[in-house]
């Protein structure tokens, strides 16, 4: 972790989306079993804000809550990490939406996860509430497909932000594709679409496969040819980071572009080994780091590593936010050759200064 930014320092990130409270269980079981639940918070957009401020930048997240405890609960958490909350909307109108979840590996059968957000606050986000003013004052704008799903208005908004214009900031989107959200809508088509239209794109191997049939690094490429950088996730296996050559672009090519042929770098990044306590945070945590690489300049292989260790910053911690380690430590994690990293093993409390970094 990183000192606070000074409050007139540029901002780095703005991230936008919805954000609830989510209940985590007391212990393993189903919901009918829990007896119950800790209060805390969840978004894939706010925590990703949340661990770029952890790590010393200045973020800013924009959402749209209820004129209710909860979001007055919401807001208070997201700027407790130092997060700017100044242009999230208050909706007297509507909720703020909830969640419950089971303590079990959301890639697994026996997860359960309830939400209440029909209707909630964030899905009455439009381009008519959400000023483009007040999400372009950063340097990268990080969207994701959840927001898409939401309503129609989430998505008009969506269109809106990822369209091409002048002195757009470079637009991040993670694909986040999440089925049940997508239930009486083409949500892979729209996915699709919103990726194309964005400069850096994170899409887990397994998300492009249930979502477009494709399988492998150079298939979504060739689905997505417009991104400057396209990242691959593939869990425990790594990170695949696919960058166009020459200089990044900044604003999105036309859908009828010519495809560029030959003009990728192909960075493969493996994940360490990690011991997991919650398998829950991963992805955002891994945007988190590759995002904070991508805005200090370092190379592919850089921008992956730092991503995979505030991903196991988050895995070997409960919940879905977790302090990142020290810039400097993990600076000099990222900076071991192949062999050493290959051998990282990282427990809980591993993000600590002083404690040991197991390299068998």
């Amino acid at each position: 972790m990183t000192g606070t930014p000074p409050e007139d320092a540029p901002v780095d990130v703005v991230c936008l989306g919805e954000s609830m409270v989510t209940f985590l269980p007391s212990r393993p079981g189903s919901l009918a079993d829990v007896p119950s639940f800790t209060r805390t918070i969840g978004g894939a957009e706010s925590n990703v804000a949340c661990a770029l401020a952890a790590a010393g930048h200045r973020t800013k997240w924009v959402g749209r809550v209820g004129r209710d405890g909860f979001g007055d609960h919401l807001v208070d958490a997201i700027a407790g990490y130092g997060v700017d909350v100044s242009a999230v909307g208050r909706d007297p109108a509507r909720p703020t939406g909830v969640y419950f979840r089971t303590a079990t590996d959301r890639a697994t059968d026996a997860h359960e996860v309830v939400y209440y957000r029909a209707g909630s606050a964030a899905s009455a986000m439009s381009p008519a509430n959400v000023p483009y003013d007040s999400v372009a004052d950063g340097r990268i704008l990080h969207l994701s497909g959840i927001t898409a799903a939401l309503s129609a208005d989430c998505l008009a908004l969506m269109r809106t932000l990822t369209a091409p214009r002048a002195n757009r900031p470079l637009v991040s989107f993670d694909v986040n594709h999440r089925p049940g959200l997508w239930r009486d809508g083409p949500g892979a088509g729209v996915l699709l679409e919103l990726a194309r239209r964005a400069d850096l794109v994170f899409v887990g191997e397994d998300e492009a496969e249930d979502a477009w049939g494709l399988s492998g690094p150079a298939a979504v490429r060739a689905a997505l040819p417009e991104p400057a950088v396209l990242v691959v996730k593939r869990g425990g296996g790594g990170a695949v980071v696919l960058e166009r050559r020459g200089p990044a672009r900044t604003a999105p090519a036309p859908h009828d572009a010519p495809a560029p042929v030959g003009r990728d770098t192909v960075t493969a990044a493996p994940a360490p080994t990690v011991d997991i306590v919650a398998p829950v945070g991963a992805g955002d945590a891994f945007a988190a780091g590759f995002l904070s690489a991508t805005l200090r300049g370092l190379g592919a292989r850089e921008r992956a590593r730092h991503g995979h260790l505030m991903a196991a910053a988050a895995l070997t911690a409960p919940g879905d936010l977790a302090a990142p380690p020290r810039r400097a430590h993990a600076d000099r994690l990222v900076a071991l050759d192949d062999d050493a990293w290959g051998r990282l093993h990282l427990g809980p409390g591993w993000t600590g200064e002083d404690q040991e970094v197991r390299t068998p």
